[in-house]
């Protein structure tokens, strides 16, 4: 969580005291207006508020017809729910390579393809915005959907575009550890009509026809899906995050230049620690989030190395491999293939995806664990001030 205030305590008494905060309902509306602001600021055509980033992924793959037989490819380095969200599916996460930004590489997802590949899901971990120009070309050239894990990049962009408005849906979350945050809650935007109305009736399946009109003008028909709905307390409180959305984002990608340029100023690679290192690259620096600097450097003893230096000197820095359930090694219940507790309802016994590419090892992305283990983050925070930065920049150089 960045910023929190009395603004959020006052929208949640508002939504609370009107004694009349269940989703559907006839005062605040808080949903319904978070939505149609979160449409505004982001140029999506549909968009909708669930409890989580995985409840929207889900939501998505489901609405998209994906399921038993197809695979879905995804980055290593991601959060577990991303590949987990395949599975709610029913279908088979296809585990590929990251470039040198750390998100989805093309040139791997290429060799990955298959005939059962019906989407591809880039996920722009720390806000690190992925190569959508060439993903794009390969979704046109092989014909998969892509869905854009945008759980970690509220608010961020790609040549100007919103992430998460680029592909053919788009997810977000609001949990705690988010740009913005309700504690939990996430998002699901899109362009395409009928995946906007499948993912409607799947989000909220038990309550979609029971309460107020929200199939007036709905032309897929119902069926079985889930209950992600969220009530008007998250939806206040979201309100008022979005309003400080710009802010954060401009503080963060602000300090995260202020500090670039002062341990870099104007080098692309220095010494520090007794190692060299340089800042990682980026696919739209601009568009980036800001919450973190990347640092790169020429092997993992030499990271671990500039990290024990960087905590001499009072400065703690995160190396990713070290990110449990972020990084495809430590995703128990892919690696092992428990998809479900009933094995009738487990993608991996289902007939449907015999064959497919999950025989998963260790080592089968190597360059992943690679880049990881030798990459060091500094994570930015919006409130320092220019004194600070000196200050840090200072305590990793000197």
């Amino acid at each position: 969580m960045y910023k929190v205030g009395q603004n959020e305590i006052e929208a949640f008494s508002r939504a609370l005291l009107s004694r009349d905060f269940f989703k559907i309902n006839s005062a605040g509306r808080e949903v319904h207006n978070f939505e149609e602001e979160w449409k505004k600021i982001t140029g999506a055509g549909y968009a909708l508020t669930m409890t989580s980033g995985f409840a929207a992924l889900t939501s998505a793959l489901v609405a998209m017809g994906i399921g038993p037989g197809d695979e879905v490819i995804v980055p290593g380095y991601t959060y577990i729910a991303s590949a987990l969200a395949v599975v709610a599916a029913g279908a088979i996460p296809v585990i590929a390579e990251v470039d040198e930004t750390l998100t989805l590489d093309p040139k791997d997802v290429e060799k990955k393809i298959s005939s059962h590949t019906k989407a591809v899901m880039p996920v722009y971990i720390q806000g690190f915005p992925a190569d959508l120009d060439a993903l794009t070309a390969l979704s046109e050239k092989y014909g998969f959907k892509i869905i854009e894990d945008a759980c970690q990049a509220d608010g961020g962009q790609y040549h100007g575009k919103y992430l998460g408005t680029i592909g053919d849906a788009g997810a977000y979350s609001f949990n705690y550890f988010k740009i913005i945050t309700s504690g939990e809650g996430g998002a699901m935007v899109t362009n395409d009509r009928t995946i906007y109305e499948r993912a409607l009736i799947y989000h909220d399946a038990g309550a979609v026809a029971f309460f107020g009109d929200q199939l007036n003008g709905i032309e897929q028909p119902l069926f079985g899906g889930s209950e992600f709905r969220v009530s008007d307390l998250t939806g206040a409180v979201l309100r008022e995050q979005l309003k400080r959305m710009p802010g954060i984002l401009s503080d963060l990608r602000s300090n995260r230049n202020k500090l670039s340029e002062a341990l870099f100023y104007g080098s692309s690679v220095i010494k520090a620690g007794g190692v060299s290192l340089t800042q990682a690259p980026s696919h739209d620096i601009e568009g980036d989030c800001g919450t973190t600097l990347p640092l790169r450097f020429e092997s993992e003893a030499d990271c671990r190395k500039y990290c024990e230096y960087a905590a001499n000197n009072g400065i703690g820095l995160t190396v990713p491999i070290d990110t449990g359930k972020h990084v495809y090694t430590n995703w128990t219940q892919i690696m092992e293939k428990r998809g479900a507790l009933h094995p009738a309802m487990d993608p991996f016994l289902m007939e449907a995806n015999k064959g497919l590419q999950h025989d998963y090892k260790a080592d089968m992305c190597p360059r992943t664990l690679d880049l990881l283990s030798r990459t060091a983050y500094v994570m930015i925070n919006p409130d320092w001030s220019d004194g600070d930065i000196k200050q840090i920049a200072a305590s990793m150089t000197k």
